[in-house]
């Protein structure tokens, strides 16, 4: 059996941990002022994806060997780093191309957003340092640890795909005007780049990052 008792004080934690601006949010942010909601739609089941393999990963035991390897931990985020910088690149130039001739579809946004989640090594530091702390009086650890990431990957479904969703009527609204839709690629260009510089200075200093995780999983 598991234990729906930890479930509020959860939820508590996951807010706390999701709502201040991070490469997830700032990435739905960037797709939905590119793509529009569908492509924020797509963009977050991509994340959901992403996030239900790292959870299904700690629920096994492997998110114990990824944290015991921090130097792959920090790899995957320079990784996810790249990619973003990638994205920056491509988006520049599709903002000339809709200047030039007009809307042309990006695409791709699942999977775009499936490896932004992966390499993303912070959600299964957060998945490791959270989820033991609400077995409550689980008598199944195996389902409670289940029940515990999948309630995290649908709050952060709900929360990064609203604001997804939310960014993606800008895009709406000025997708008529080949100018405007130029504008909102260059500054969806722009959160990826910026994202792509932070990613990159919390690698290069894996002491805070882990120290905040441990704060947060102490709340409770």
């Amino acid at each position: 059996m598991v234990d729906l008792s930890v479930l509020p004080g959860f939820l508590g934690v996951i807010l706390v941990f999701l709502i201040p601006p991070g490469p997830d949010m700032a990435y739905m942010l960037a797709v939905g002022l590119e793509g529009g909601r569908r492509a924020a739609l797509k963009a977050i089941l991509g994340i959901a994806t992403g996030m239900s393999v790292y959870a299904a990963a700690v629920v096994v035991g492997l998110g114990e060997v990824a944290r015991s390897h921090p130097d792959l931990l920090a790899g995957l985020k320079l990784l996810g780093a790249a990619y973003l910088l990638w994205l920056s690149v491509t988006t520049v130039r599709h903002a000339r191309e809709v200047t030039a001739i007009g809307d042309v579809a990006a695409g791709r946004w699942y999977l775009r957003g499936l490896s932004v989640s992966l390499t993303n090594p912070k959600i299964i530091l957060f998945f490791l340092a959270v989820l033991p702390r609400f077995a409550g009086h689980a008598t199944n650890t195996t389902a409670q640890m289940a029940l515990l990431g999948t309630v995290n990957v649908c709050t952060e479904f709900v929360l990064y795909g609203t604001i997804g969703a939310l960014a993606g009527t800008f895009h709406e609204r000025f997708t008529s005007s080949p100018r405007a839709s130029a504008a909102l690629n260059y500054l969806a260009a722009t959160v990826y780049a910026v994202l792509a510089c932070v990613i990159i200075i919390e690698a290069s200093d894996r002491r805070s990052s882990n120290e905040r995780l441990c704060t947060i999983a102490a709340i409770r």
